[in-house]
């Protein structure tokens, strides 16, 4: 191994990564992704779909989900300051509604790793942000489900500075908390 260095988290599945970086007086050098590598680091997943969304600072993303489709997710920031949060949505899970949130920059150059069953979320603290990542399924447009951002089940600490107003999507701004999402669940 040796170009990646791989840190679990309190809920199981989640994995931060920190890739080598070969840097000199011209700049860096590092391997985003090496299938060999994340292997043997326990991350053996095929991705299938690479996808990048840039937003300006105060925009809130997620916290999404496939229902049907879930999707293992490998998310990193190409440019600026995001706070990425996953939560466990995996049934019969010990730390089933528990989040954990990590910060991704472009200078820090971490990855987080989030397994399918898990909601995901950003938020954007840079003035831009450039977010990447790669999902072990592809997009379904109408399988897609959310819950809110700031429910209180879940008590997120999103670090939302002193007077920056949330940029969200209409539909962010209406899925219902965990309560409703396990009112859902038990509904399929």
């Amino acid at each position: 191994m040796g170009k990646i260095t791989v840190e679990t988290c309190e809920i199981e599945g989640l994995k931060i990564i920190t890739p080598a970086v070969f840097g000199d007086a011209r700049g860096y050098f590092m391997e985003t992704y090496n299938y060999n590598d994340y292997k043997e680091a326990g991350i053996d997943q095929i991705f299938v779909q690479d996808n990048q969304s840039a937003s300006k600072k105060g925009v809130l993303r997620g916290l999404h989900f496939q229902i049907h489709f879930p999707q293992d997710k490998l998310v990193r920031v190409v440019s600026g300051e995001v706070f990425d949060v996953a939560v466990d949505l995996r049934e019969g899970s010990p730390t089933y509604g528990q989040w954990h949130g990590v910060l991704l920059s472009a200078e820090n150059k971490k990855q987080f790793f989030i397994p399918k069953n898990f909601a995901h979320g950003f938020l954007v603290l840079s003035d831009y942000a450039e977010f990447a990542y790669k999902c072990t399924d592809f997009y379904h447009p109408n399988d897609e489900g959310g819950i809110r951002y700031d429910d209180p089940e879940i008590a997120v600490q999103w670090p939302i500075p002193e007077g920056m107003e949330l940029i969200m999507s209409e539909k962010d701004t209406k899925w219902g908390g965990l309560k409703a999402y396990n009112e859902f669940r038990r509904s399929l």
